[in-house]
């Protein structure tokens, strides 16, 4: 078999994938959950309401892109989460404390995921330890790490202080009225994510790693190097993900961040990223985290508190795990 027919399939797709099957069914979902809260409580249909989903969906949707490579591997990252926190208590740590530019403290977020990212790609790929067990060591020492380095809760300049200018890539003040700018980079990052899984040999063998790894490297395939670069884009996102929460939140608290993996990485497999490996959309993704933004922001306003909120999600990705396994039983058959 040569290189170039591994996943030929994949080169017929648009930039942005298809928007059919289960893309198309999580986009109905949103807009159903978004009318069924405007109804329930008028108070959702505030425009600041939609702004607190926008800035709630930053961070994970950032996570989620990253992390949607390993997953179609047939792998997962954990340290994700609290990576983010990691990150960025790291970057405000160099500015509050050390007086760095604020520039330098963005830089050290990507540098840090980057490093980490590479980290659990040699862990998976080079010395085949089990992804899940790998990044969930990486995860503690992440979660460590910050809290060591840091010492302390971090706060990144405000808006109208020397440096605060970082903030303004997510959100503006035209008047009085806040401009959530941050949701236009994330679609261009979707696009861009989506034009290398369907039209890259990064994205051609990341799902060709998850189909069936062995005939991969039969075909020629170099499946270290194209394993080790899905856990590097991972830990690249997890770093631009680092600088959103900077931006949005006004102070970072070690010991913080574990469970925002799992928001990432439910929101990928309920966007189509298959469970398994092999599949996967990243425009299916981005609808996948809004459906977890919604209802996280949602489900308070109709009087669901914390616990509720957890079994409902975790309902919502039971069911997208079992409508994945009955596609591959259905692909199989």
């Amino acid at each position: 078999m040569a290189k170039e027919n591994v996943m030929p399939a994949v080169q017929k797709k648009s930039p942005f994938g298809k928007l059919k099957g289960q893309s198309l069914i999580v986009l109905l979902v949103i807009i159903g959950l978004f009318i069924f809260f405007c109804i329930m409580s008028p108070s959702f249909r505030r425009y600041t309401t939609i702004i607190s989903i926008l800035d709630y969906s930053y961070y994970i949707a950032l996570m989620a892109i990253g992390v949607a490579f390993p997953l179609m591997t047939g792998g997962v990252d954990l340290s994700i989460g609290t990576g983010l926190i990691c990150y960025s208590l790291v970057g405000g740590w160099l500015i509050q404390v050390h007086g760095m530019p604020v520039g330098v403290g963005l830089a050290a977020c990507i540098l840090f995921g980057l490093v980490m990212g590479a980290i659990n790609g040699v862990l998976v790929s080079f010395m085949e330890l089990p992804p899940f067990l790998a990044t969930l060591c990486t995860m503690m020492v992440n979660r460590g790490l910050g809290s060591v380095i840091a010492g302390r809760a971090i706060s990144w300049p405000v808006a109208a202080a020397p440096g605060g200018w970082f903030r303004n890539i997510f959100k503006i003040t035209v008047g009085k009225t806040l401009i959530p700018i941050g949701f236009l980079w994330v679609i261009l990052l979707v696009i861009l994510m989506s034009f290398v899984l369907n039209h890259t040999k990064i994205g051609r063998y990341t799902l060709a790693i998850g189909s069936n790894k062995e005939a991969t490297r039969l075909s020629g395939v170099n499946v270290k190097f194209y394993h080790l670069f899905a856990y590097v884009i991972s830990g690249f996102f997890a770093g631009l993900a680092a600088i959103s929460y900077s931006a949005i939140f006004a102070t970072v608290q070690p010991g913080t961040g574990a469970g925002f993996e799992m928001e990432a990485i439910g929101g990928a497999i309920i966007g189509g990223v298959s469970a398994t490996g092999g599949a996967g959309s990243i425009v299916g993704t981005l609808f996948g985290v809004f459906v977890f933004c919604l209802l996280k922001t949602g489900l308070p306003f109709i009087g669901l508190q914390a616990n509720w909120q957890q079994i409902i999600t975790g309902l919502v990705l039971i069911g997208a795990v079992l409508i994945d396994i009955i596609k591959k039983k259905k692909g199989n058959a």
